[in-house]
C-alpha cells in the first residue's frame, strides 16, 4: 500500500510540475505577446527601408543599403549579434528601356505597356515581327497555332484571385519556355495576371541562371486588344526591344541578428525573411514588411527581459527571388549545425491575416507543435496544416529536414501587388503587421524555450517520403526544381 501510494504521490508531482511549466509558458507568451503588439520603430523601419531604399535587387547600390539598414536596426532593436555572411549568384541582371509597338496592316499601331521578365535574356531591336496567339500555353494550343518559329508568343492568363492561382502562374511557365524554344520562337509575351495595366516583374531562375528565351509582361489591356484583333483575323506585328543589362557572378548578403540561449545555446531556431525585392515598386508587402517584423520580434524578446534555452537567429535573406539563393547558401554553409536546428519560422505573405502555419508535410510535429501555437488562438493563428510548399526561404530547411513553420495568410490586397509597381508602403496593414510580430515572436520564443525539441531532424529518405505524400515531389518537377534534389546537389545527402 505504501508503495503504490509512493507512486501516486510521484505521478502527481509530475503533474504539477507539467502543469506549472505550462501556466509558465503561457505567462511567457503572454508577456511576449503584450510587448509585441506595444508602439516600436517597426512603422519607422518599413518606411525606410521601402520609400528611402527602395526596391533591392541583389548586385545593386540598393541592396547594400538595405543590408546597411537591416545591420543598424537589429543592433538598434538589442541584437546580441550582428553580422552578414557573403555568397555568389552566378548573374547580374537589369532590365534595359523595353518597348514595345503593335502594328497593323492597315497601318494603324499602339503601345504596348511591357517590362521583360527578370533574369530573361535581352534581344536586340527588332520590326515587324509575326505575333501568334497559343492560349494559355498548352502543348495542344501550341500545336493549334502552327509554326512559331521567329515569331513572339502571346500566351494569355487569368487574373489571381488566390494563392492556388499564383502557383500555378509559375508551375505553367517551364512548360511554355520548352515549347517556345522546340518552335524555335522569337520571344514569349506574357499576358498579366492583374487589371488596370498593372506591371510587375516575375522570374523563372531556380539558382539565379538566365533563361534560354527572351520573355515579357504585357499589360492585360494590351495583351487581350491583340487576342481580339488575332481572333478577329487580323494580322498582328510587333516592334521590340529588350535590352536587359547581363552581368558575371555577383556578391551579396544575408544578415544575421543572434539572441544567445541561456541553456542550450548551441541549438538554434530561425525567424526569417527575405531582404531582397524586386525593383518597379519599393518591395513594402515583398517582402519589406516582414524584414521589419523579423527585427521587431527580436526587439519584442529584448524588451521582454525573456532568456530563451535556445539561441534564436533572426535572419534577413537575400536572393528569394532569384530562387530561395540566400536561405540555401545558408542552410548549405551551416549544414554541420542542422542537427542543432530546433526549427525554423518564415513570413513571405504581406499584411493578410495569419490563419495558422504550414508545417511541410511534418506530421510528426503536431501534436507538440499545437501546444506552442495555442497562445495565437487570439489572433485566428492556431491553425496547423500538414501542407508543403516550395516558394519561400523555408525550403532548404525543410529539404534539410530541419522542422518548419511557414505562416499562412489570407490574401487580402497581396495578390494584385505581387511584384508589381503598386508595391509600396501604403498597401501595409500596419494593425495586422504589429500581430503578425506578435505571432512571430510567441512561436519562435516557444520554439527555442521548450524543454524539448518540435521534432526531431528528418534523415533523406524520410524527407523524400514527406514530398511524395504531400505531392510537393510534383510541383518541384513542374518549377524545374526537382532534379537538384534527386541528384543529391541540394538537400540531405543522407
Amino acid at each position: 500500500m505504501m508503495r503504490t501510494l509512493a507512486f501516486v504521490g510521484i505521478a502527481l508531482l509530475s503533474l504539477v510540475a507539467f502543469a506549472a511549466d505550462n501556466d509558465a509558458d503561457r505567462v511567457n507568451a503572454d508577456r511576449l505577446i503584450a510587448e509585441a503588439l506595444k508602439p516600436s520603430a517597426l512603422e519607422t523601419n518599413l518606411r525606410h527601408l521601402a520609400d528611402e531604399v527602395g526596391g533591392r535587387v541583389p548586385g545593386t547600390p540598393a541592396f547594400e543599403r538595405a543590408v546597411s539598414w537591416g545591420e543598424a536596426a537589429f543592433k538598434e532593436a538589442g541584437a546580441d549579434g550582428v553580422h552578414t555572411e557573403e555568397f555568389t549568384i552566378q548573374n547580374s541582371w537589369a532590365e534595359g528601356a523595353t518597348e514595345m509597338s503593335a502594328l497593323l496592316d492597315s497601318g494603324a499601331s499602339f503601345p504596348v505597356k511591357a517590362v521583360s521578365v527578370a533574369w530573361a535574356p535581352a534581344l536586340a531591336a527588332v520590326k515587324h515581327v509575326s505575333v501568334v496567339y497559343v492560349g494559355m500555353g498548352s502543348a495542344r494550343e501550341f500545336a493549334q497555332a502552327g509554326d512559331v518559329a521567329g515569331r513572339v508568343l502571346l500566351v494569355d492568363s487569368k487574373v489571381l484571385a488566390s494563392w492556388d492561382d499564383l502557383m500555378g502562374e509559375y508551375a505553367r511557365v517551364p512548360g511554355v519556355i520548352n515549347l517556345a524554344m522546340q518552335g524555335n520562337a522569337k520571344a514569349i509575351a506574357f499576358i498579366a495576371t492583374r487589371e488596370h495595366g498593372i506591371l510587375y516583374r516575375h522570374s523563372n531562375s531556380v539558382a539565379g541562371e538566365i533563361d534560354p528565351i527572351p520573355q515579357l509582361i504585357v499589360a492585360r489591356e494590351d495583351g487581350k486588344r491583340m487576342v481580339r484583333l488575332l481572333r478577329a483575323g487580323t494580322a498582328v506585328w510587333a516592334d521590340l526591344a529588350i535590352p536587359n543589362k547581363i552581368g558575371g557572378p555577383i556578391k551579396t548578403w544575408n544578415v544575421v541578428a543572434e539572441i544567445r540561449g541561456r541553456e542550450k545555446p548551441d541549438e538554434f531556431v530561425v525567424l526569417g525573411a527575405h531582404l531582397d525585392s524586386w525593383e518597379l515598386g519599393t518591395g513594402a508587402l515583398d517582402n519589406g514588411c516582414n524584414a521589419a517584423l523579423v527585427i521587431d520580434s527580436l526587439r519584442a524578446i529584448k524588451a521582454s527581459g525573456l532568456k530563451p534555452r535556445r539561441s534564436i537567429r533572426f535572419i534577413l535573406f537575400s536572393g528569394e527571388e532569384e530562387g530561395m539563393i540566400g536561405s540555401r547558401a545558408y542552410a548549405a554553409a551551416h549544414r554541420s549545425e542542422l542537427d542543432e536546428a530546433a526549427g525554423v519560422v518564415v513570413f513571405d505573405g504581406g499584411t493578410g491575416k495569419t490563419t495558422g502555419f504550414s508545417l511541410g508535410g511534418r506530421k510528426d510535429v503536431v501534436d507538440t507543435a499545437t501546444k506552442l501555437v495555442a497562445p495565437l488562438e487570439q489572433f485566428g493563428a492556431n491553425k496547423l496544416m500538414t501542407s508543403a510548399e516550395s516558394g519561400t526561404d523555408h525550403y532548404d530547411f525543410m529539404l534539410e529536414g530541419v522542422p518548419t513553420f511557414v505562416a499562412e495568410q489570407d490574401e487580402a490586397n497581396y495578390l494584385e501587388n505581387y511584384h508589381a509597381t503598386t508595391d509600396t508602403f501604403d498597401k501595409v496593414d500596419f494593425t495586422q503587421l504589429k500581430k503578425h510580430v506578435a505571432e512571430a515572436t510567441a512561436l519562435t520564443f516557444a520554439l527555442a524555450d521548450a524543454e524539448g525539441r518540435v521534432g526531431p531532424r528528418l534523415n533523406r529518405a524520410q524527407i523524400e517520403q514527406t514530398l511524395h505524400e504531400t505531392h510537393l515531389d510534383q510541383e518541384m518537377k513542374e518549377m524545374g526544381m526537382w532534379d537538384e534534389w534527386a541528384t543529391g546537389k541540394r538537400g540531405r545527402a543522407e
